[in-house]
């Protein structure tokens, strides 16, 4: 079974210590890592195992390889026996693992290592890329049989990810440790044992504490949102994607409600910046059932094999299941959304109301049907205006831009306005979609961007006196509509209230 490792990147020993019994119960391993400490720090190294009361890893990381040590190799090469000099009888009070790079050829260290039961992992890191040879790679690198071998690397992009989970499964009977730095291969530390993975490396949130590399998740999220020790072959896997996706509360709750009824799944984000690389992808990982957000749902559509007929009305998707002849889409967006405003205006339906919607992408066409469905008329307006053209067109709704005409002809069209774009959120600029318009006071706006809570577009309404809701109200609405679509029961509403965000 995978374990968690704290990479202790401190800069005292006594702060690493410190780290380490704030998340002990969350971690199985942890790794020292030298080359963060301060330099009248390394030389006290050598009793941390003892110390720690639990296993240790003895990592000195070059900057070249992602660390900060910037020495010789000489130097680097006595820190690293310093640290297993005198060993004890007793394997607990030395490291356990030595971390030592592919291109580091020292045997009397290996041998010493050996003696007293310190085991080799042969690394190899690359910062800029994926190897075309990495399966190769992971064949080669132990020297010796009892070697765990361990190979980071830095997908460049959704196909570099996609060939390191097929170098995962050509390498099942390999001891090791495969993992993807950075954003797009965040997944690969969530489902090491699906990797065939020993360890997932995480570092702690302090601020203090330098990241041990990039992409690496805090050990109690690891622990407790995803349940990393309780995931197994066994396990459905079911997740979001879309790009670059930075800002995303369905793990949170997906991963929650499966933790309280004891569901034997996991909910991992699939930052993706190519739709077909990731279909293939969930092939190879058997995903269960996928959401599907910005900017892919309308680019999912050729991959299904089964759409609802609200899928095929809207042209936009949000969820796709696994079924035996393919994936099946729908769209519980829709849904969600209209139960949200409908409760925000509290009416049963939008007759007789003139709405106004900012924006024409997959959101907005889930929007447009609704707002269609309850009786009201819209002025759907976009900055690329054949996009808002396409969109308007099957409702007969009007259409535009949001310059100076555009808003001026939202005066007719104010009773509620809708905001469907991702403008505002959290890891975007903290734009207004629509500056040159000046709120009344009297409009019901909705803005389906979660986090943060106020966007400076709700923000500028509230300030005028009008009613306001973000998308989280919805958010949590279409979620409950995917649970039913992935686990095919009904979602328990009492579990709602111990969702927090």
């Amino acid at each position: 079974m995978a374990k968690i490792c704290l990479c202790l990147t401190g800069k005292t020993l006594k702060r690493d210590l410190e780290i380490l019994e704030t998340y002990r119960g969350y971690i199985d391993i942890a790794e020292l890592r030298v080359d963060c400490l301060e330099p009248d720090e390394r030389f006290l190294i050598r009793h941390f195992p003892e110390r720690a009361g639990l296993p240790v890893i003895l990592t000195i990381r070059r900057d070249i390889d992602g660390g900060t040590f910037v020495g010789g190799e000489g130097a680097r090469i006595r820190l690293l026996s310093q640290g297993l000099a005198f060993a004890d009888a007793d394997r607990r009070r030395n490291f356990a693992y030595i971390d030592i790079e592919e291109d580091l050829n020292v045997p009397s260290l290996e041998d010493a290592a050996r003696t007293f039961g310190t085991r080799i992992i042969r690394s190899y890191h690359n910062l800029k890329g994926v190897d075309d040879n990495i399966v190769e790679r992971l064949r080669d690198l132990r020297r010796v049989g009892d070697e765990l071998v361990k190979i980071a690397v830095t997908p460049q992009s959704s196909e570099d990810v996609l060939r390191v989970v097929r170098a995962a499964k050509a390498t099942q009977g390999i001891d090791k440790i495969l993992l993807c730095m950075g954003h797009l291969g965040v997944f690969t530390r969530i489902l090491a044992e699906q990797m065939g993975s020993r360890i997932s490396y995480t570092t702690a949130k302090e601020s203090d504490m330098h990241p041990g590399a990039p992409g690496q998740l805090d050990p109690k999220e690891l622990s407790e949102l995803y349940r990393f020790r309780k995931i197994t072959g066994c396990t459905k896997i079911f997740g979001v994607v879309g790009y670059p996706l930075k800002v995303t509360g369905s793990p949170l709750f997906f991963n929650t409600i499966f933790g309280i009824e004891d569901i034997d799944a996991v909910y991992v984000p699939f930052p993706a910046d190519s739709i077909d690389a990731f279909m293939r992808l969930a092939a190879e990982l058997r995903v269960s059932g996928v959401s599907v957000t910005v900017p892919y749902k309308e680019a999912i559509l050729p991959y299904l094999t089964k759409e609802s007929k609200l899928v095929e009305a809207i042209e936009a998707c949000n969820t796709i299941v696994r079924e035996p002849q393919g994936w099946s889409g729908t769209n519980t967006d829709a849904m969600g959304f209209s139960d949200s405003l409908l409760e925000f205006i509290k009416r049963e339906n939008l007759k007789r109301k003139k709405v106004t919607i900012i924006g024409a992408g997959g959101a907005a066409h889930a929007v447009a049907a609704e707002v269609y469905r309850l009786g009201a008329r819209a002025l759907i307006l976009n900055r690329t205006p054949q996009r808002a053209r396409d969109l308007a067109a099957p409702y007969k709704f009007l259409w535009g831009t949001p310059d100076s005409q555009g808003v001026t002809r939202m005066k007719k069209f104010s009773d509620i306005i809708i905001q469907t774009t991702p403008a505002g959120m959290e890891g975007n600029p903290a734009q207004d979609p629509l500056e040159l318009y000046s709120f009344s006071g009297k409009e019901a706006v909705m803005d389906l961007v979660y986090q943060p809570e106020v966007t400076p577009f709700l923000k500028r309404a509230a300030a005028a006196g009008c009613p306001v809701r973000n998308g989280y109200d919805m958010l949590i609405r279409q979620a409950r509509y995917q649970y039913t679509l992935f686990l095919k029961k009904e979602f328990p509403p009492q579990l709602v209230s111990r969702v927090k965000f």
